[in-house]
């Protein structure tokens, strides 16, 4: 019986990866980084596009971006689908009575509201802090 081998290179210490193996390795790093997120990695993505689309809206203003970021990521863990047990509260700003399934919709009906009751994002989070909800 003749098996083959298939001969690689040695690898020399702080080469870095090539070839099939190092795509495999990328992919089994974001395998279990989105599996202790508990994030299949397609919602990943569209996580980051949703983040993305809610830093323009503020004008890309990083504090209020980091405020509104660490907020929703208390409230639905930017889950658009997510829904409040206790509650009606639905989707990534978890706002009361919200039927949208739409992402952007959602992004955009959480910071009219921001706006409205507590004028910035920041504002928002430091009432939520406290409260437990905002």
């Amino acid at each position: 019986m003749i098996t083959f081998r298939r001969h690689s290179p040695q690898r020399r210490k702080g080469e870095p990866r090539r070839g099939w193996l190092a795509r495999w390795h990328l992919i089994g790093i974001s395998m279990i980084v989105s599996q202790l997120l508990a994030l299949e990695p397609v919602q990943a993505t569209n996580i980051n596009v949703y983040k993305q689309y809610a830093f323009i809206q503020l004008n890309h203003n990083f504090k209020e971006f980091y405020c509104l970021s660490d907020l929703w990521y208390k409230e639905s863990r930017w889950n658009y689908k997510a829904k409040n047990p206790k509650s009606s509260a639905y989707g990534i700003p978890q706002l009361l009575n919200l039927k949208s399934k739409d992402p952007i919709y959602q992004i955009d009906q959480g910071l009219k509201y921001i706006k409205h009751r507590h004028q910035t994002a920041c504002n928002a989070l430091a009432f939520h802090n406290k409260k437990g909800w905002y």
